[in-house]
This record gives C-alpha cells, sequence and structure tokens, in this order.
C-alpha cells in the first residue's frame, strides 16, 4: 500500500500529518518581507556600484566632482561601502537567513508582517546613515562610519529581525540541524554582539588612544572574517547538495570550517606597523595564518561535493555563483594570509592590495553567493518560472570578470605601490604615477560592477512582472469561468 505525498512527508520530519507545512505554505509566510529585503539590497547595490564607479575615478581623477562637497572623495568612499554592506550584504543576508530557516525546519515564517516592518526600519537607518555620511557626519571608524543617530534604528530594526529570526528557528519541525543553520544561527548572535560593542566603544561612549584602533580593527574583522563569512559560507554548504542533487560530502569539514571561523576570525586586521604592544600585532597575525584551516575544510568539501558535477556549473548560472563565491573566499582568504605574514605585511599593509582583498571578499564571494541563493530564492516565491538562464548567465560573466579586473588591478597597483613607498629614494609622486595604470584597469572593473547592479535589478523586476501577469491572468480566468 502506497503512502501520500503527505504522510510521506511527516514519515520524513517526524510530524504528524495534520502538523506538515506544504512548501507552498513556508513560501507563501516568507514571500513579503524577503522579498523586501532582497528589492531593497537591489536598489542598494546599484547605489553602491555607483558610488564606487565614481571614488575609482576620483583616484586617478582627484579633481573630478571636486567641487561639490557631497560628492569628496572622504564622504563618497564611506557611503559606498557602508551601502555595499548595510544595504546590500545585511538584507540580502537576513532574506536568505529566513527563507532556509523556514526550509529547513519544515516550518512557516513567525510573525511575517513584523519582520516586514523591520526591513521597512533597517532600510530607514541605512538611508540616514548614508545622508548623514554625505552631509559629513560621519565617525571616521572604517566599516562603522554611519553616524550616532542611525545606531538605534539599525539596532532596533535588527533586534526584531534576529529575535523573529530565532522564533522560527525553536519552531522547527525538522528536528536534526543541518550544518548551514548552524552557521546562520550563530550569524544572528555574532552581529548584535560585534555591533552593540563596536558602537558602544568606538561612537556612543568613546575609549581612548591606542584602543579605539583595537576596537575597530576588532569589528572590521568580525564584520568580514566571522560575520559576513559564516553566512556565505553557510549558504555554499546549502545550495551545492541542493543544485547538484547530492548530499554535503562532509559534516567533520563543515564542522571545522565553522570552529576555525569561530575561533580565529575576530583577531585579524592590524599592522605590525600599529602603534601598539608588539604581542598584539603578532597575535593577530597568527589568528589571520590560522585561517587556512576554514579555508581548506571549505575547499576540500567544495571539491568533493562537486566531483563529478563540474559541467553542472556551466550549464546551471545558479551554481556558477555559488561556485565563484566559493573560489573567491579562497582567494581573498589567501591574499589575508599573505597580508599577515611579517615582510609581506610591512609591504603590502597601506596600500591597494589590501582594498583589493576586501572586494573580492565582498563582491566576489559574498554577493556572489547572495545572488546565486536569490536566483533560487524569488521565483519559488513569486511563484513564477526562474529567470532567463541567458539573462543570469550575462549577470554572472559580469561579476566574475568585474571582481577579477578590479580585484588584480588593485592588488598588482598594491604590490607595486608598497615596492616604491620602502624605497627611501622614491618620491611620492613617482610613486601616484606607478599606481596611474592600475587605477585605469580598476575603473573598468567598477564599471563592469555597475552593469553588474543593473542586470540584477533588471531580472528581479521581470520576476516581479511575470508574477503580476500570472495573477492578472488567473483572476482573468476566473472572472469567465461559469
Amino acid at each position: 500500500m502506497s503512502l501520500s505525498t503527505q504522510e510521506l512527508s511527516s514519515a520524513q520530519t517526524g510530524c504528524p500529518p495534520e502538523e506538515v507545512v506544504s512548501v507552498e505554505q513556508i513560501d507563501a509566510s516568507c514571500r513579503w518581507p524577503v522579498l523586501a529585503f532582497f528589492v531593497s539590497g537591489a536598489f542598494w547595490f546599484l547605489f553602491s556600484s555607483v558610488f564606487g564607479l565614481l571614488v575609482s575615478i576620483k583616484l586617478h581623477s582627484s579633481t573630478f566632482l571636486a567641487s561639490c562637497p557631497w560628492l569628496t572623495y572622504g564622504r563618497i568612499r564611506p557611503a559606498q561601502f557602508d551601502a555595499l554592506v548595510y544595504g546590500f550584504a545585511a538584507p540580502a543576508a537576513f532574506g536568505v537567513t529566513l527563507w532556509l530557516f523556514c526550509r529547513l525546519g519544515r516550518t512557516r515564517l513567525v510573525a511575517p508582517v513584523f519582520l516586514l516592518f523591520a526591513a521597512i526600519l533597517w532600510n530607514i537607518g541605512v538611508l540616514t546613515g548614508i545622508a548623514g555620511i554625505l552631509a559629513g557626519d560621519g565617525t571616521g571608524y572604517e566599516w562603522l562610519e554611519f553616524p550616532r543617530y542611525a545606531v538605534p534604528i539599525l539596532f532596533v530594526a535588527y533586534v526584531m529581525i534576529g529575535l523573529w529570526a530565532a522564533l522560527t528557528f525553536r519552531a522547527r519541525r525538522q528536528q536534526p540541524l543541518f550544518p548551514t543553520q548552524w552557521y546562520l544561527l550563530a550569524a544572528l548572535f555574532w552581529f548584535a554582539w560585534i555591533y552593540s560593542a563596536a558602537n558602544l566603544l568606538l561612537v556612543l561612549a568613546p575609549v581612548r588612544g591606542v584602543v579605539q584602533l583595537c576596537v575597530s580593527a576588532w569589528y572590521a574583522s568580525n564584520l568580514l572574517n566571522v560575520w559576513l563569512s559564516a553566512i556565505g559560507v553557510g549558504v555554499i554548504f546549502y545550495f551545492i547538495p541542493k543544485l547538484t542533487n547530492r548530499p554535503l560530502q562532509s559534516y567533520f569539514l563543515a564542522l571545522g570550517a565553522f570552529w576555525g571561523i569561530a575561533l580565529f576570525g575576530g583577531w585579524g586586521n592590524l599592522s605590525v606597523n600599529a602603534p601598539l604592544p608588539s604581542w598584539i600585532p603578532a597575535l593577530s597575525n597568527v589568528a589571520s595564518l590560522m585561517m587556512i584551516l576554514p579555508m581548506v575544510c571549505v575547499a576540500l568539501n567544495v571539491r568533493g561535493t562537486l566531483a563529478g558535477k563540474f559541467a553542472n556549473a556551466k550549464a546551471n548560472p545558479m551554481l556558477g555563483f555559488i561556485r565563484f563565491g566559493a573560489f573567491s573566499f579562497l582567494l581573498a582568504q589567501a591574499m589575508n594570509i599573505l597580508i599577515a605574514v611579517r615582510p609581506l605585511n610591512e609591504i603590502l599593509y597601506f596600500t591597494y592590495f589590501t582594498t583589493a582583498q576586501i572586494q573580492i571578499a565582498l563582491l566576489g564571494f559574498f554577493a556572489s553567493v547572495m545572488f546565486g541563493a536569490i536566483y533560487y530564492i524569488a521565483p519559488r516565491l513569486l511563484g513564477v518560472e526562474t529567470a532567463c538562464p541567458r539573462a543570469m548567465r550575462s549577470h554572472l560573466y559580469l561579476l566574475i570578470f568585474g571582481v577579477l579586473i578590479t580585484g588584480f588591478a588593485l592588488a598588482f597597483g598594491g604590490i607595486a605601490q608598497g615596492i616604491k613607498l620602502h624605497n627611501a629614494e622614491t618620491s611620492f609622486p613617482q610613486v601616484i604615477q606607478t599606481t596611474l595604470p592600475f587605477l585605469h584597469f580598476s575603473t573598468l572593473g567598477s564599471l563592469l560592477i555597475v552593469m553588474v547592479g543593473l542586470n540584477f535589478i533588471y531580472n528581479l523586476l521581470v520576476l516581479v512582472v511575470r508574477c503580476c501577469r500570472a495573477c492578472c491572468e488567473g483572476k482573468s480566468k476566473a472572472e469567465v469561468r461559469p
């Protein structure tokens, strides 16, 4: 006697049939808050990419838009960076996390209306912060430039998001945890901790002296190497098995990567020439070198899961995004390890090489993984077919070329810059002349990133139009039906 679909699902989840929630019900509960995060993130990504292009132009044409105080380099650079991190990366992470908690837990999203309000409040906070930076109210702390009046808005919004995400996780019906859930749940608590602590110690009740440098470096390292890395790696470990239709190679490797990120990711980013006791930069460099542990674990797990399936990455653009994100994670961590080697740190730390490493980590790793996840999730939320493979493939290629051109141009320019700066016979104008060709190439990459933002918004709008058209056709059929 064969089991019904509902009975089979209950047998797999361990729930009685009346408690089983269908995939359609899960997606319906997530629809509006998750889409709000995705759509707002897409527009902030375009905003950031346009400002990134202006920043790149200003590096080799200092008089460009110099007459407008709102568009000076010292304002548009932090505005571009914070729009990318808090305007795109954070909302994309929130949306993907909420959807994965529901799907992996076989449960509906808790309080979707409140989460929709939290998404709106988060974007109000980001808009307030960006406007404050452009008006000259930035704090001056890297990765934390939002003025103090924007911080409470973002923090309240995040408390709402984190609270209901945790309640959704607690309400799960699938009790055994998949590795992705380890990463995402830990990331919920990590951000609340590091963001509140850094704002308290740097913005609301500032500490004094060189302690500010330590706190600023600690926050930057935790934000990139712990919070964003945990979310990105967790999403990789979900979508590679999902898109290849095979199990994750090793839970033990996933666990090793998790603890490697948790233990060592937050203590890097200090120069050996920092005005601190020598043991602090030394400990920071050791922590950066130890990031080889999660790097190796991720590489082996991805390689083992994709074995024999590399052709699928070419045929499936979503898998291509995830695969490029995994490659960029390894590349960014390798660059971070190079910076941690003491002789190289003295040459590379205060150059464009560190900028290249951050660009590859944010755009190549995190953004690429989020694009692949959003292209998988959004059609299911809207109840339409997947975006056109050709359009997704053009998005993927623009992203790959944009990231690699920008990253390698700045990396090689940073190496040349560092060598010249350590030559006492070289004047500073000569150093600038040496880096100009590399900066011109990086502008080409920044232009491709702008095209990525336009392509992304276009593809999302196509999905929304398809959904509206399907709803209208459904209503028309219902009206003419006897």
